[in-house]
């Protein structure tokens, strides 16, 4: 029998709970039920609430290179004999320690990326509600100039240093990448550009890989089976309640479409204001999972998403098709490639992604259209974002990571 991969995932938790958290669930999953050996290493910045004001001083050097970390995955890694060390989010507590810790045992690291960190400070190329690629082509310091992280210069410049004191020790090259979609693989060797044209080598690209983001099918209750209902007639938007994520623009549409019902699932720091602004036909639900945002989902006429980035992946499109709702998405970063409008057999509609009067089009151009949505996304998913499909791709990573180990 031939020997499975074990597998350390690691993890570090935001303060506030968002995609990521999903798909390393859905990914320790996947591989358990596939017969690997699964250790999750994990870290919240929860912890930081409420600790003295010293070790909040010392944050940033523990940001940089955390020894607590470094110390329990390679005792790990060790002890449990890890194959592979899988990691998704390292900021603040776990830190790039993690792959000093796996390259002083010779085992290989994946790291999937779930956003833009490593090229953009911000993590999401915007600011100032725009795109922005500027520490792409004229470097960090940009982001320092524009307080790109959490608006402090000071804070924005630390994670500068961070950033360049692992370009320069080379790490970033020693390791490999999951990228979840081409789009984002192309933005990541930008990387290597450097000024006037000079090429760096910050990370290999025979070290990138492509797969992205899946979800298991969800189970329709009424029937015992996985499977998809007709919605109930409200639209739906899932995801964190702010300004990047399209708020705005999805307010204003509903605003001037009195008689359709928008229902947000999600939470935020401006999650009160925008739900005082909100008109009446905008129901805010605040964070939900589980079998409540199954139900949502099972409900909805349509999802939306409305957001003013790139987005590393839409995994609230993934888990549309999966119960054959079509989505309704701007033309920007890869919600432009995550939905197709052709014909009979398209999976959604597209509108200018910075425009609420090209939203309303895409909404009165969806309400007239005749196509079998929930045939064509759900093949949509099976094809590409299920564990099935996804599981085949994630095990040719290992297989390719560690024949080059």
């Amino acid at each position: 029998m031939e020997k499975k991969t074990s597998v350390l995932i690691v993890h570090n938790y935001y303060q506030l709970p968002g995609g990521e958290d999903s798909v390393v669930a859905n990914e320790k999953r996947l591989l358990e039920e596939q017969g690997h050996k699964v250790v999750l290493y994990t870290r919240d910045n929860k912890e930081l609430q409420g600790k003295e004001l010293l070790t909040k001083l010392l944050l940033p050097f523990s940001a940089v290179f955390n020894f607590r970390t470094y110390r329990e995955v390679g005792k790990l890694i060790k002890e449990e004999k890890i194959d592979i060390v899988h990691v998704h989010n390292t900021l603040m507590l776990v830190s790039p320690s993690v792959y000093y810790a796996a390259l002083r045992h010779h085992t290989p690291v994946v790291q999937t990326m779930h956003n833009f960190r490593l090229l953009c400070p911000g993590a999401t190329f915007y600011r100032d509600g725009h795109i922005c690629e500027e520490c792409v082509t004229k470097g960090l310091g940009c982001a320092v100039k524009h307080k790109c992280y959490r608006q402090s210069r000071l804070q924005t410049f630390l994670c500068v240093l961070n950033t360049w004191i692992h370009r320069m020790t080379g790490v970033y090259g020693k390791i490999n990448y999951i990228c979840l979609t081409e789009f984002n693989r192309e933005k990541l060797l930008r990387i290597n550009e450097g000024k006037k044209g000079k090429e760096k080598k910050v990370v290999s690209p025979e070290k990138i890989f492509v797969k992205p983001n899946f979800t298991f099918g969800i189970g329709d209750r009424d029937s015992g089976k996985t499977g998809v209902r007709l919605g109930k007639g409200y639209y739906l938007f899932v995801g964190r309640v702010e300004r990047i994520k399209g708020i705005d623009l999805l307010l204003d549409a509903f605003r001037k479409l009195q008689d359709r019902v928008l229902v947000i699932a999600g939470t935020g720091m401006e999650w009160e204001h925008y739900k005082e602004k909100a008109p009446k036909n905008v129901e805010f639900k605040g964070y939900l999972q589980g079998k409540k945002l199954e139900e949502l989902l099972f409900g909805a006429k349509a999802v939306i998403v409305a957001s003013q980035c790139y987005e590393t992946f839409g995994m609230v499109i993934a888990e549309a098709y999966a119960v054959g709702k079509p989505v309704i998405a701007g033309n920007i970063g890869n919600m432009d490639w995550m939905v197709e409008e052709r014909g009979t057999g398209g999976t959604g509609i597209k509108f200018q992604y910075d425009s609420s009067e090209a939203l309303i089009d895409a909404i009165q151009r969806f309400e007239k259209t005749d196509i079998d949505w929930a045939g064509s996304t759900y093949r949509r998913y099976v094809d590409e974002f299920s564990p099935e499909s996804n599981y085949r791709l994630l095990m040719s990573v290992y297989g390719r990571v560690t024949e080059n180990q």
